[in-house]
């Protein structure tokens, strides 16, 4: 720091007023007269930062400069090109160059030339990061001139009086950055970053930025979740939310989609076609109509499992994809189907249209209606409105459910060939035993399960497979059983017979049931419990009923020694047995006492 009058110098003045800011070199403040400047001296006022140099600050009076002094000060904006660096030369002193705006002059100085004083007016905005000031060298320095410099001889001596005047402070206050701040900027230097600017820089650079970068969308990605949902890897739950439209933005990668118990009443067409790994999409109890749903799911080429059940579908979608294998229609408003409806998925494995309004009480489905079927293995038509059993099922049926309905027959060309049938449902009907005549079940040889439960039936039927494991007959008007009603199911495992009006049966009529496990007889109007029970019973079920004895071959017989029986439940409950008058012997072959549940 000087403080004085500075004679005789030889090399560049930089004459600043204003601020300097982030200066990582040495600072020369002097006050004081400057006389005999031999060199170009620039006069700069304003704000200055990031200066990386030497800077020499004058403030004060300047004299006897060489060259010439413009009228207009040296000014450049932040959209001007910036200063280049002072290059160092090894010649003897010569001109230096300065970058001056258009109309400022390059002067080549003499050793008389005199320093002008700088105007109030003159300033120059904040350098860009790439502006350096040089150290001052004995040498003469040379800047390298902008494309618009003009080059003009220099003018003769400048005479300019000499004076002294008391010089201020600087303006404003030099102000330095912390050594944490001088780190980061020198890294950011090294990165190509440019360091701090002002406020209207770095909005421009950030609307820049802005501009030429694009917004980043995550929808769809597989990173992404819709803020209504939850995901689990590659499985999205949206269940219960309440929306009206399928989230936006689910990830085209997911597997399973679950919908379920919204409010969703469309499908936006071609949403779906872009969920290429998409294989199970559950839309059950929303709003959905036909119109909503019309070419929605045609384009998903991996969907095998689509559940529809719970909404306002009057019709069977017709654009279901080929790859579909379980489709559930349950408890929609269905009165039409058409067998084109099925041309499209022949691959399908599972279908199940319960809870409608098939049949309309007085019809079936059209024949054949389901033929396209030909890999269908689940049919499911509880509660509809159908009077018969549909004609030409697909053969390759394995479990037909038609619970509910308003059945009276069962037809012979139900099946037109050997079914794969193995569990028949038709509780919950009409049927008669008109209705279930000998070729009914003639081609579903590999029927295991017939229930015929809630029906009309006054005797056991007749011409049924022999291939039966569990035949339910619960709930009919059966008021007895003879001696020949199951001769021919020697596999029946589990027979059901309760709340009927059975009051008698006849003697061995279980006999001829080898392989009998359970026998429930419940509800009836038995008098005693059935003679000759099968030796292979595990528990036969007798409650109320009008039992009063137990005959001593209800349980033990054939021959004195009968051995021991396989039964481990006997229930006689709500029955009229007096326990004083029991005969004993009807249950030495027991396990014990404790196998008879009498209250």
């Amino acid at each position: 720091v000087i403080t004085g009058d500075v004679h005789d110098v030889t090399q560049t003045v930089t004459v600043i007023t204003g601020d300097i800011h982030d200066v990582t070199q040495t600072v020369t403040v002097i006050t004081g007269d400057v006389h005999d400047v031999t060199q170009t001296v620039t006069v700069v006022t304003g704000d200055i930062h990031d200066v990386t140099q030497t800077v020499t600050v004058v403030t004060g009076d300047v004299h006897y400069v060489t060259g010439d002094s413009t009228d207009k000060p040296y000014t450049q904006t932040l959209d001007s090109k910036p200063i280049p660096k002072t290059l160092h030369t090894n010649s003897r002193p010569k001109t230096q160059q300065t970058n001056h705006t258009p109309k400022t002059q390059q002067t080549k100085p003499t050793p008389e030339t005199q320093l002008t004083k700088p105007t109030p007016e003159t300033q120059l905005t904040k350098p860009t990061p790439e502006t350096q000031l040089t150290k001052l060298t004995p040498r003469t320095q040379q800047t390298k001139p902008s494309p618009k410099t003009q080059q003009t001889k220099p003018t003769a001596k400048l005479a300019v009086p000499k004076h002294t005047m008391k010089l201020t402070q600087t303006t404003k206050s030099i102000k330095t950055k912390t050594v944490k701040h001088q780190k980061k900027d020198k890294i950011n230097e090294r990165k190509g970053k440019p360091l701090k600017k002002d406020n209207k820089t770095k909005e421009t650079k950030q609307e820049k930025k802005e501009g030429t970068n694009p917004a980043y969308f995550p929808y769809f990605k597989d990173s992404y979740c819709p803020p209504e949902c939850a995901c689990y890897g590659r499985v999205v739950q949206c269940s219960d939310k309440g929306v009206e439209k399928v989230p936006y933005g689910i990830p085209y990668n997911s597997r399973y989609i679950l919908l379920m118990n919204n409010r969703i009443d469309s499908i936006q067409l071609d949403l779906l076609n872009e969920y290429l790994s998409m294989e199970f999409l559950v839309l059950s109890n929303n709003r959905l109509t036909d119109g909503s749903i019309e070419g929605a799911f045609e384009g998903i080429p991996a969907l095998r499992r689509l559940y529809l059940d719970r909404n306002l579908l009057e019709s069977v979608p017709t654009d279901l994809p080929a790859s579909l294998e379980e489709l559930r229609l349950d408890n929609n408003q269905l009165n039409v189907m058409s067998e084109g409806a099925w041309a499209h998925c022949p691959g399908l494995l599972v279908l199940s249209l319960s809870n409608n309004s098939l049949g309309n009480g007085n019809d079936t489905l059209p024949a054949s209606v389901l033929s396209p079927l030909g890999s269908l293995r689940t049919l499911s038509l509880d509660r509809n409105r159908l009077a018969s059993v549909p004609l030409g099922l697909p053969l390759s049926i394995r479990e037909l459910y038609l619970r509910g309905n308003l059945i009276q027959k069962f037809p012979g060309e139900a099946f037109m060939g050997t079914s794969e049938l193995v569990i028949l449902d038709l509780s919950a009907n009409r049927l008669t035993n008109h209705g279930l005549l000998r070729e009914s079940l003639v081609n579903a040889t590999h029927l295991e399960s017939l229930n015929l439960e809630g029906n009309q039936l006054k005797k056991v039927p007749r011409h049924l497979p022999s291939s039966l494991k569990t035949l339910n007959l619960e709930g009919n008007l059966i008021s007895s059983v003879g001696k020949a009603s199951f001769l021919h199911l020697p596999h029946l495992e589990h027979l059901g017979l309760a709340s009927n009006k059975i009051a008698r049966v006849a003697s061995g009529a279980f006999r001829a049931l080898p392989v009998l496990h359970q026998l429930d007889l419940c509800h009836n109007a038995l008098s005693q419990v059935p003679r000759q029970l099968p030796r292979g019973l595990h528990s036969v079920a007798l409650t109320h009923n009008k039992i009063h004895s137990v005959p001593r071959d209800a349980f033990c017989w054939g021959g004195s020694d009968p051995g021991l029986s396989s039964l481990v439940l006997v229930q006689l409950e709500h029955n009229l047995i007096d326990l004083g008058h029991l005969d004993a012997k009807a249950f030495h072959c027991l396990r014990g006492f404790q196998v008879v549940h009498f209250y």
